[in-house]
């Protein structure tokens, strides 16, 4: 899910940090020059979050004082104010979300491989301690036995929490029980910037149907396959709808988040609770009574949470959580998926007739027929294109078979759905 981002939002090299914005368009153009960090696609990272549990006893509310126990040096100062906040092992920073979701998030790193390792290694240090509190991790996108209630207080969540509700119940169900695996991947040269784009959305709704791992929610079964991108999709879409594909990402980009409302306004004293449907152009325009300065824009870039978000890399974030020992295998798909100029374009061509079904791949999974059909190709040709990375042959093998345990596990297709 990733509410408090752990990776700095790109800057403008020249870009004062508290220039007044005094128009829109000076606005639009500042995102714009920041949002994409072009160059050989060379780093990936991922953030992976769980959602924290007894396993003896999934119901029972989760104690923030044994969490922080259990984290010692590692939990974030959100949790303990007086924390070190020391990295894992492997550099990966860990985070809590307000309903006590845990969340690491690894350093940018040069390969596949070493994504694999470096994290695999920091995500055992974080299950042994949380083992030794009696804490486990759910294999769910969603809380599967427990209703949304928040442990954690700061300003921000607070104004999150007021503007959340009122819009209904979806955003307290996001904040507090959705735990989501988030891809980080070079956005490439300018040349290949619009179809990396292109592709990390067109192959987003196969994605969300063949890694859903969120069913039931609070004790329920909530009739969709990803009960977590149901709350996401359900929310207001000028937040946490797509980015328009187009030409000129970054544009396209610029004037969503000029266009969205905010969700706080930083203040030295008091709450940051935001007026209702002011955007950040209205901001610009004089809707409240100091200006923004770019600072105060690329915070507001922070609290918007579209499929995939640009962060000077692109960051996908539409994937549920996966099983502890699964979490590389969708990332490995998307890596391989766009590892070459090659792979990307024979992507987009096979998902295409998929794009777009985002509330299709949440609800029904592969049970949607054009999901299903389209989904085996894309997949098949991600396993191919392992090749491409340095994933030695044997996890090359492990991640094809759990596609393969996937798509054979996929319920029947009902052609009149």
């Amino acid at each position: 899910m990733t509410i408090s981002s752990q990776r700095p939002v790109e800057q403008h090299p020249t870009a004062d940090r508290h220039s007044t914005l005094r128009t829109v368009d000076d606005a639009e153009a500042y995102v714009a020059s920041i949002c994409f960090k072009t160059g050989p696609p060379r780093l990936i990272g991922a953030e992976l979050e769980w959602v924290v549990h007894d396993p003896d006893d999934p119901s029972r509310p989760l104690d923030p004082t044994l969490l922080r126990s259990a984290l010692g040096p590692h939990a974030p100062r959100t949790l303990d104010p007086d924390s070190p906040h020391t990295a894992l092992p492997g550099g990966s920073a860990v985070t809590v979300e307000p309903g006590g979701q845990v969340e690491i998030s690894s350093p940018p790193l040069a390969s596949l491989d070493a994504l694999h390792t470096t994290t695999g290694s920091d995500l055992e240090r974080l299950t042994g301690l949380l083992r030794r509190a009696g804490l486990a991790l759910a294999a769910s996108g969603i809380d599967p036995h427990r209703g949304s209630s928040r442990l954690i207080s700061t300003p921000r969540y607070d104004a999150m929490a007021g503007a959340f509700a009122r819009e209904g119940r979806h955003g307290l169900v996001m904040m507090c029980s959705t735990a989501g695996l988030q891809v980080c991947l070079d956005a490439g040269e300018p040349g290949q910037l619009a179809k990396r784009w292109a592709a990390a959305h067109a192959l987003g709704p196969l994605l969300i149907a063949a890694f859903a791992t969120s069913p039931r929610q609070a004790g329920r079964d909530t009739g969709w396959a990803s009960a977590r991108m149901r709350t996401w999709l359900s929310m207001r879409p000028e937040r946490t709808g797509p980015v328009a594909v187009a030409d000129d990402p970054a544009r396209a980009w610029a004037r969503y988040a000029l266009a969205a409302p905010l969700l706080c306004v930083r203040r030295t004293t008091g709450g940051w609770h935001a007026p209702p449907d002011v955007t950040f152009a209205d901001w610009v325009r004089g809707a409240l009574p100091q200006r923004p300065t770019t600072d105060d824009l690329d915070y507001h870039l922070s609290t918007l949470f579209p499929p995939v978000r640009p962060r000077g890399y692109l960051e996908v974030r539409y994937l549920d959580a996966q099983h502890p020992r699964e979490w590389l295998t969708p990332v490995a798909v998307l890596a391989a998926a766009m590892s070459t100029d090659t792979t990307v374009d024979r992507a987009l061509d096979l998902a295409a007739p998929a794009a777009g079904r985002w509330t299709r791949a949440a609800r029904l999974g592969l049970a949607d027929p054009v999901l299903a059909a389209t989904a085996r190709p894309v997949l098949e040709l991600a396993c191919r294109s392992l090749t491409h990375t340095d994933l030695p042959p044997e996890l090359r093998d492990e991640v094809a078979a759990i596609v393969e345990r996937r798509l054979a596990a996929a319920p029947a297709v009902d052609p009149g759905r």
